[in-house]
């Protein structure tokens, strides 16, 4: 039997459990694009190493105390603008609209009395690291699926007819202990209990006794790797619930192993267990700015991003053979390219291949994001390099990994490229 428990509103509900002023309140907690990095000064950012498994996206952050004025609030021709998105916002604030990924702008139109606090993500790790410690205290197998999110495996440890009783008790620990609120779902199957959650939430547990009579009228975007484009494809097909998938299996086992895995998610019949040793597929970094023209401006940003993408790698010794860039554009125009080459990474290759990638997609518009990713890893960088590897590789590899530990004892900026200046 799985459990799966999704804590609540995650970011609010952490900067409640350190501030009571901000329970039974309308708030939320808000981020923006961190352009720090982009500065020619040495800037004192640091990456978040906590809790650094496959379920956390790469943090970069500052020390630099945040307030609301000094966080979302810019001048612009003598005028404040208020920057920044919804990251989560309390069940008071969604009563009245407010939305995950809303602009705050727009957020504070509908809600005016709403109070918004700048991310603290070190808070935020450490909470989620302290968590996944009290679950694998309590629970023999335990998988952590995002920075919020938990599997448990309980068979063979609590009976069936007494797991529900189990994860109530579980949740009210958790609220004791970390003064924090989860919601739990339950089902033989795995994913089935992830979609279980949904049904409990706010801060409730369910349990799916019947598979298929559960499924039968749910959305297909309800279901948890169902992307916008997936359902398109769907709906082509004149399949709209989950119900509909489950009648039509021959079509789903036409499309070979992606077909085969969602049908068998959806209609609970998956043999996935708990994996307690997840790895990170792949390393990326995104951000968003006002609108640059400039193409060497946007190049320059594009080789510090680079510069940080290079640092995680280092970091987590893996060895990328995958590369992407997507840069997008005003009035919605996106541009993106990827490129597989089986190469011994370093900063200098990494660096190359996208400055390559962005001579053949770069547009005369105004750039109003970026977004780096590497994948595909190999774990080369534990084994003697190869004798296929290029000299020339093995000596730039060799360099990176000089670099990285310079930038470890002294700073992620303390050496630039010149293609960053």
């Amino acid at each position: 039997m799985f459990l799966h428990i999704d804590i609540d509103s995650f970011f609010a509900s952490a900067e409640r459990s350190v501030d009571d002023k901000l329970k039974a309140i309308a708030m939320c907690v808000g981020s923006r694009s961190n352009l720090e990095i982009f500065n020619k000064k040495r800037t004192n950012i640091k990456l978040m190493h906590e809790n650094s498994g496959a379920f956390v996206t790469p943090v970069f952050y500052s020390a630099k105390k945040k307030t609301f004025e000094n966080y979302f609030v810019d001048e612009v021709e003598g005028r404040k603008k208020i920057r920044g998105i919804v990251t989560s916002a309390s069940y008071e604030a969604r009563a009245k609209g407010v939305k995950t990924a809303m602009p705050l702008a727009q957020a504070l139109q509908l809600c005016p009395e709403m109070v918004v606090i700048p991310s603290n993500y070190p808070l935020y790790h450490t909470i989620s690291h302290q968590m996944h410690d009290f679950m694998r205290a309590h629970i023999p197998k335990v998988e952590q699926f995002s920075i919020d999110e938990f599997f448990c495996d309980v068979s063979g440890w609590i009976r069936d007819d007494e797991v529900y009783d189990f994860a109530k008790t579980l949740q009210e620990k958790i609220r004791q202990h970390f003064d924090i609120p989860v919601s739990i779902g339950i089902s033989h199957a795995k994913w089935i209990a992830k979609l279980a959650t949904e049904t409990a939430k706010p801060y409730g547990v369910y349990e799916v006794k019947n598979i298929d009579t559960y499924i039968e009228n749910i959305p297909i975007k309800k279901f948890p790797g169902i992307g916008k484009g997936f359902q398109k494809r769907l709906e082509a097909h004149y399949i709209k619930t989950l119900g509909d998938i489950k009648r039509n299996r021959n079509l789903f086992y036409t499309w070979k192993k992606p077909g085969i895995q969602l049908y068998a998610r959806v209609t609970g019949t998956s043999k996935e267990g708990i994996d307690g040793k997840s790895q990170r597929k792949s390393i990326g970094i995104s951000r968003t700015f006002d609108a640059i023209h400039d193409k060497n401006e946007i190049r320059r940003r594009m080789m510090i991003m680079a510069r940080h993408i290079v640092y995680i790698v280092m970091k987590t010794e893996v060895n990328p053979t995958s590369y992407y860039l997507k840069i997008n554009y005003e009035y919605g125009v996106k541009v993106k390219q990827s490129i597989t080459i089986d190469r011994l990474f370093s900063e200098s290759l990494f660096k190359s291949i996208l400055s390559k990638m962005y001579g053949s997609i770069a547009l005369h518009k105004g750039a109003i994001k970026l977004s780096l990713n590497v994948s595909n890893f190999t774990n080369q960088h534990k084994k003697t390099l190869s004798l296929m590897d290029l000299d020339e590789d093995i000596e730039q590899h060799h360099l990176s990994r000089a670099l990285h530990k310079l930038r470890e004892r002294f700073g992620l900026d303390i050496i630039k490229t010149g293609d960053e200046l």
